[in-house]
């Protein structure tokens, strides 16, 4: 099931724990790998009894044999598929969201699956994936359970791409990471952008004391010109921001869309349909941590297709 080379290649790194959503992530991280031309390794953390077992017949100076149903499980998933590219298995120990982001270092990808249970059929984050979500030292890809995942017209398998924009706060990594994922799939780049109305003045109500100087409402006219004028300012910070990734891409189409309100709506609704939703990772925090915005945080709770979140590069430290 293995296969060596001599020249490193970065590879896409699943993790699996044998449940049926993790399969899944399996067979998504496997098609990714063949589209990339990179190799595939298949990440297992073991139970913290198999973990416990092995140090104590270690200790004794022999080779821990145990069974590995996990192994075997992935062994028949990607045999019955079949594959094009080096497919590597990994049994790893310590904590799943300190093990997976040790195994993904360098990596072009890490896939993970949602879980398949809970007592609301939208809220099916689990905590692992929220924390690597944070965590992961490269793009992770959240693969929806089943049950959540959207059917797809026939021929649409691949789906378009949906990119979350923020023209301030999105990454550059995450902007890249959608056209190129654009790219190699041979389908449109959806970028969403959002923005604040401004609530109406023709709503507020006069002030109940003569002594508060309250001025008049504007007319409905200069509220939808103020509105007109708001999308005009998104749309060219939008196409600054998309302009010289589209030069480098330009064979990507690219279809530009400035929503009012929350973009998280419009691309939890796109994921019906799409293929790869991708979102950026950013820094909030005045010590640098990564966090996700409330778009990432509500799109991979609810979306319907995989979801990418795509972290900056970290800045050279200050010397």
């Amino acid at each position: 099931m293995s296969d060596t080379s001599t020249a490193y290649e970065p590879p896409v790194v699943v993790g699996v724990d044998g449940s049926e959503h993790s399969l899944r992530a399996l067979e998504w991280a496997l098609s990714a790998a063949e589209g990339l031309g990179a190799p595939l390794v298949v990440a297992h953390v073991r139970s913290d009894a198999l973990q416990l077992g092995a140090a104590r017949i270690a200790s004794l100076g022999t080779v821990p044999e145990l069974p590995d149903t996990v192994a075997r499980a992935v062994r028949t998933v990607v045999e019955e598929r079949g594959h094009r590219v080096p497919v590597r298995y990994d049994s790893l120990d310590g904590s799943v969201t300190d093990a997976l982001p040790a195994a993904a270092r360098g990596a072009r990808l890490l896939v993970t699956g949602s879980r398949g249970h809970g007592g609301f059929a939208s809220l099916l984050l689990g905590s692992t994936s929220r924390t690597l979500a944070m965590t992961a030292p490269c793009p992770l890809v959240v693969v929806p359970h089943e049950a959540r995942a959207a059917a797809l017209t026939d021929g649409a398998e691949a789906g378009r791409v949906l990119l979350g924009l923020h023209a301030e706060e999105t990454p550059d990594e995450a902007v890249g990471f959608a056209f190129e994922a654009a790219h190699h799939r041979g389908v449109p780049l959806e970028a969403v952008t959002a923005f604040r109305l401004p609530p109406p003045q023709s709503a507020v109500l006069p002030a109940p004391s003569p002594a508060l100087q309250v001025p008049p409402p504007l007319p409905v006219a200069d509220e939808v010109a103020e509105a007109e004028e708001l999308v005009r300012e998104a749309e060219r910070e939008q196409e600054e921001r998309l302009r010289p990734f589209a030069a480098r891409w330009p064979g990507v189409e690219l279809v530009p869309v400035v929503v009012p309100g929350d973009a998280a709506g419009r691309l939890v609704d796109g994921s019906r349909d799409a293929g790869l939703v991708v979102v950026g990772r950013h820094h909030r925090h005045r010590f640098g941590s990564l966090l996700l915005g409330s778009v990432a945080h509500a799109v991979l709770h609810h979306a319907h297709c995989p979801v990418a979140v795509v972290p900056p590069v970290p800045a050279e430290p200050r010397t």
